[in-house]
């Protein structure tokens, strides 16, 4: 009796599928994921005069994303 044999064919590498993402879609993320743990660690710090510069920044992310 013969021994089996493996009938599936390993395929070429052309039919390898590449993911590309733009720059943005990983850096924004990072950016709020940042944000929100420095919000999370000082939490006794928060004022509503505090972070004028932080409110500006974000507005100015926006504008440039959203141009």
């Amino acid at each position: 009796m013969p021994a089996p044999t493996h009938t599936r064919s390993h395929r070429p590498a052309a039919d390898v599928v590449e993911i590309r993402l733009p720059w943005w879609a990983v850096a924004l993320p990072a950016v709020v994921f940042a944000a929100l743990l420095l919000m999370i660690l000082s939490p006794g710090q928060a004022r509503a005069t505090a972070a004028p510069a932080l409110g500006q920044l974000i507005e100015l992310t926006f504008q440039l994303l959203f141009r």
